[in-house]
């Protein structure tokens, strides 16, 4: 991570959450909490104006919910990695969120000990999930891929789309990939197209997954 403090926009519409969350991250030296936001258009404005590293995402808001946020957001083309803070571990949201862009799922029982440690990991380019979810996007994801589906085949793959594959599993983004394999994100964007395609998965998240349930990232 650079000198220079990861800033976290906190969209959460319960004050002393958001104060809980602020003094745990001002114990940091390498995070900082940068704005505050108590529903979602004032979240999507916020960003637009502060521009930070980490937007952490209440799911559960008056006005809008998160994942209509996650997707505003999106679409203004912000780069900061958003993660989702909820309490909810219900399948379908955790799939929703992942699909509209999310960077990580965590779930708001988690120890704040854990929970830095994740942001951490978030502020670094990885994607973040909460252990006990990661079974249940494996049976979920499984659940919603045709009976027909041909399995994927590690070894279709080329030795490169291998290596990008494992920095996926890893939780790497795009650029973080670029930047480890010396290659432009143009490039790393076309090699995820082209796995995909012969995983016959449809997104990074269904891959990442994938090689975690078959052991790949331990390779």
């Amino acid at each position: 991570m650079s000198e220079t403090p990861a800033s976290i926009l906190l969209i959460d519409d319960h004050p002393l959450l958001r104060q809980g969350i602020k003094q745990l991250v001002e114990m940091e030296d390498d995070m900082q909490v940068a704005g505050e936001a108590s529903n979602g258009p004032e979240g999507i404005r916020k960003a637009a104006e502060i521009e930070p590293d980490l937007i952490l995402l209440d799911l559960n808001m008056p006005e809008m919910n998160g994942i209509e946020v996650l997707k505003q957001l999106r679409e203004q083309g912000t780069a900061a990695r958003i993660i989702v803070f909820t309490v909810s571990d219900h399948e379908d949201d955790v799939v929703a969120a992942l699909r509209a862009g999310a960077d990580g799922y965590l779930l708001k029982d988690m120890e704040p000990e854990d929970m830095i440690a994740e942001l951490k990991q978030a502020a670094t380019g990885k994607m973040v999930i909460s252990d006990r979810l990661t079974t249940l996007l494996a049976q979920a994801l499984r659940s919603q891929q045709p009976q027909s589906t041909a399995q994927p085949d590690y070894n279709s793959l080329t030795p490169r789309e291998k290596d990008i594959l494992l920095l996926i599993a890893e939780g790497l983004s795009n650029k973080m990939i670029g930047r480890r394999m010396d290659i432009s994100d143009g490039t790393v964007k076309v090699h995820v197209k082209h796995l995909l395609k012969k995983l016959n998965l449809r997104s990074r998240v269904e891959v990442a997954v994938w090689a975690v349930e078959e052991g790949l990232h331990k390779r």
